[in-house]
């Protein structure tokens, strides 16, 4: 398996426990994941094959905004949907819709300390 296929997997695995109504940034998914950037998280969400179970809509920019690309209206029309609310502006507000991060069971899977975990979390959008 390449690299890029291996954090692409784990990549995904996050982004599949964001719930329907809720968003992330690809920062707060890359935070989770040792040496991957928001940068990277965004190239696994091009990647996202068409026919998945990967919620991909759900996660967007730090910025609070669906990022200017083909397939942004898509985006946005899954996201309303869904029930994500978004200002005039075109930005959700993060203390409505933001997900709270996964599990306790993922964390010890993950084999990361609670306490460090909310560090990083004290570091997502608000």
């Amino acid at each position: 398996m390449s690299q890029s296929a291996k954090y692409y997997d784990q990549v995904y695995a996050i982004v599949r426990l964001v719930p329907a109504g809720q968003v992330a940034s690809y920062g707060m998914v890359a935070s989770l994941l040792p040496g991957v950037t928001a940068r990277m998280v965004g190239y696994a969400m091009a990647g996202v094959p068409r026919d998945t179970d990967i919620p991909w809509q759900r996660i967007i920019n730090s910025g609070g905004k669906i990022s200017a690309r083909p397939g942004s209206g898509r985006q946005y029309d899954c996201l309303k949907a869904e029930g994500v609310a978004f200002s005039a502006s075109g930005r959700v507000c993060w203390a409505d819709v933001r997900w709270e991060g996964p599990e306790d069971s993922w964390l010890d899977e993950a084999g990361m300390d609670m306490l460090d975990y909310l560090d990083i979390r004290a570091g997502w959008p608000k």
